[in-house]
């Protein structure tokens, strides 16, 4: 895995061992940014279902402000905290280890500009996550990956694209 462009673009990251975690593609994770480009400069971002960090960490090198990582996973956490020290990331960069579905509930209205979220398929996290932000938009732009097959809550401004089996909706606050 690598940071696709700006600051750190071209730099390896550490991805978490095993199966538990399915990284987000370089081409989908490109596809992901160019759709929120606009956004990212000076944005405080929540990566949600953080893995790795590859999406905050995306941000972060393109100019967003600062990045919240929530991951529950211990050896996706040793990824994650290990890819911000290598990119010297710490200091515009909180770590939150919780559920994320959880930490969502939780927030208010536009705690955050930019959300991403790719939670593990087939367990209902990214409908669960949908309907908590059309409830209280908790960032701007909420940004969820999931599978072709799964069915959101209805979102009046989601706009979604598909990546073969891989489908990004986007939904405005």
């Amino acid at each position: 895995m690598r940071i696709v462009a700006g600051e750190w673009g071209g730099r390896r990251i550490e991805a978490p061992p095993g199966r538990a975690t399915r990284p987000t593609t370089d081409r989908v994770r490109e596809a992901w940014m160019s759709v929120v480009a606009a956004e990212i400069p000076g944005a405080r971002v929540l990566d949600l279902f953080a893995g790795s960090g590859a999406l905050g960490l995306e941000a972060l090198s393109r100019g967003a402000e600062h990045a919240t990582f929530v991951e529950n996973g211990a050896p996706a956490l040793r990824a994650l905290r290990a890819n911000l020290d290598a990119l010297g990331a710490g200091a515009r960069a909180s770590v939150v280890r919780t559920d994320a579905v959880r930490y969502a509930e939780g927030l208010a209205a536009g705690a955050f500009d930019l959300a991403f979220a790719d939670p593990p398929y087939g367990q209902g996290l990214a409908e669960a996550l949908v309907r908590r932000f059309t409830e209280v938009p908790f960032a701007g732009l909420l940004c969820v990956e999931h599978r072709r097959d799964d069915v959101l809550p209805e979102h009046p401004d989601a706009v979604s694209r598909r990546y073969g089996d891989t489908v990004l909706t986007f939904l405005r606050a």
